[in-house]
């Protein structure tokens, strides 16, 4: 059982728990991008195992009324086993998705994976017509070669600043920079791309940003932040008319994702804090 601390963060350890997350968060105009937790794994059992909950998740959200989709880790799908592996995975769940009408995002993982990922992201949104969307990092150095490649695929494209430690030779590592580089990237989208455009940012200069370039350009987009963090204004964007989606993990393997979830932002740490102290 999730203790009430760690559930802020996690929409339960079950989909039926989570549904009733979904539901919740849906009143309210959130939609919501349910992610089973798992990643890293090294056994094709492990990998295959997240697979067919996948599959039995999308075809429950298939047969309801709920506003939710999926958003799957490489790692989760077999990448660190065999780059075959994960595609024939990830095609399994996109052409159940697809059956379903639901849609399903990659997540991005370190930067070793970055080329495998997007290569089975563009092979499977084009085959499906844009049922697939997927991750990038504005911190990467590489980036923006990268969504000048992707700038004609269908689809969709959620750009975040990037959250892995990676070298200086690859990566922004000053938070201007990245800072910098995510302002110029999300402009190309605005500017290259009809559609298709998540925001992926708690930032509110970066959200404010995403609507004036919006209204420059004359193109939709979404904002995605994560369940648990700034929830009031996930609330608020809903109410104003943006698209607005709450990533919300689920599952078992619940500790690990708290503990990161604490460590990676000190009102994160307040709140567990007062929770522990009751204040």
């Amino acid at each position: 059982m999730i203790p009430p601390i760690a559930s802020r963060f996690v929409a339960g350890e079950t989909p039926a728990a989570a549904f009733d997350h979904v539901r919740r968060a849906n009143e309210d105009g959130v939609k919501v991008i349910l992610n089973l937790l798992g990643e890293h794994y090294h056994d094709r059992a492990d990998a295959d195992a997240d697979v067919d909950a996948y599959v039995s998740l999308i075809r429950d959200i298939g047969g309801t009324d709920i506003d939710a989709c999926v958003s799957v880790k490489p790692s989760q799908l077999g990448i660190d086993i065999a780059d075959g592996v994960f595609r024939e995975n990830f095609r399994r769940i996109v052409e159940v998705a697809d059956e379903q009408d639901v849609f399903v995002w990659c997540d991005m993982e370190d930067a070793d994976t970055t080329d495998a990922t997007l290569d089975a992201f563009e092979a499977l949104t084009r085959e499906f017509d844009g049922g697939v969307g997927q991750c990038v990092q504005a911190n990467l150095r590489r980036t923006r070669a990268d969504l000048d490649r992707l700038a004609d695929v269908p689809g969709k494209i959620r750009l975040v600043k990037g959250a892995y430690d990676e070298p200086e030779a690859i990566a922004y590592t000053d938070k201007a920079d990245v800072n910098e580089a995510y302002r110029e990237d999300l402009e190309f989208l605005f500017k290259e791309r009809d559609d298709g455009i998540a925001v992926g940012s708690h930032d509110p200069a970066m959200i404010s940003f995403a609507s004036e370039l919006a209204a420059e350009y004359d193109a939709d987009y979404e904002v995605q932040l994560l369940m648990g963090v700034r929830e009031d204004e996930q609330r608020r964007l809903a109410s104003e008319g943006v698209e607005t989606w709450q990533y919300a993990p689920y599952g078992d393997k619940w500790l690990s994702y708290f503990s990161r979830r604490v460590r990676e932002r000190k009102e994160n740490a307040l709140f567990a804090l007062r929770a522990v102290v009751g204040v």
